[in-house]
């Protein structure tokens, strides 16, 4: 019996080294995303599960610290909060269009997903970030990615015109980084 104990106790020690690894939500560094913003810093969980080449090309556009200074110029109250354009008029892009990557997944408070026009493959640098579930959303757009920390520094980006969302004086992303890269 004592033998017993003693295997399992030893057993469960060495799980127990092994279990941050292992949890469920452990940070996957590589696709976690650091938006720094006025009011905070929001954690973003990307998932190229669901839109890998979306995924990839966020990663590049992240690394060269594209997002940087680029305004969120349309934020509509209670629906979402758009940038990646750096023009600030929600006509520019990086010049790469990307095929849609619809899913199942949900338009949850929180997911990012790819703006575009009319034509689902015209996705390029812009994205938004909704502020409640947009269940019309779903299956429309490529989600990307969800805010797992830091959604009350979303909340305060500075909301736009009722409307049209066209933000005056629009608030900017102070920067984007890979958490894999971060000092």
């Amino acid at each position: 019996m004592l033998l017993r104990r003693l295997i399992f106790g030893f057993i469960m020690a060495t799980a127990s080294l092994a279990l941050p690894a292992m949890q469920a939500g452990a940070v996957d560094l590589e696709n976690t995303i650091y938006l720094e913003l006025k009011d905070g810093r929001v954690t973003i969980e990307m998932r190229p599960d669901l839109a890998p080449n979306h995924v990839a090309r966020i990663k590049e556009l992240v690394r060269q610290k594209f997002y940087d200074g680029i305004v969120f110029h349309r934020v509509i109250e209670d629906f979402m909060a758009q940038t990646g354009d750096p023009t600030g008029t929600g006509t520019g892009g990086s010049g790469q269009h990307l095929d849609a990557e619809f899913s199942n997944e949900k338009h949850l408070r929180g997911a990012l997903s790819m703006a575009r026009a009319a034509d689902p493959n015209s996705a390029d640098s812009q994205f938004f970030i909704v502020f409640k579930t947009a269940p019309w959303l779903d299956g429309q757009y490529t989600l990307w990615g969800q805010v797992t920390d830091g959604m009350d520094a979303v909340d305060k980006i500075k909301m736009g015109a009722p409307g049209s969302g066209t933000v005056s004086d629009p608030d900017k992303i102070i920067s984007m980084r890979m958490a894999a890269d971060a000092e």
